[in-house]
């Protein structure tokens, strides 16, 4: 079992190792956290909205930020830009 706290650093330390400017796919950090990566898809998405509702990082879809609450299919994660 993957903790929230093993979770959020390692959503930080995955959109930190990329850089601003850069994004990745959430799954990236759960297939970071665990073999079986897949049912811990919802806990990370999850998450990466407490983080973005901090304003830790930024959800987007199609290079276009969007509200995490509210987002259906694939997001990216990322830094926000000292702008944001």
């Amino acid at each position: 079992m993957t903790d929230d706290a093993t979770i959020r650093a390692a959503i930080l330390d995955a959109v930190h190792a990329r850089g601003t400017g850069k994004t990745m796919c959430p799954s990236e950090v759960a297939r970071a956290v665990s073999e079986d990566w897949r049912p811990l898809m919802p806990d990370i998405r999850r998450i990466a909205r407490t983080l973005a509702r901090q304003g830790q990082v930024t959800v987007t879809q199609g290079g276009v930020g969007v509200d995490p609450t509210t987002a259906k299919g694939p997001i990216r994660l990322g830094l926000p830009s000292s702008s944001d």
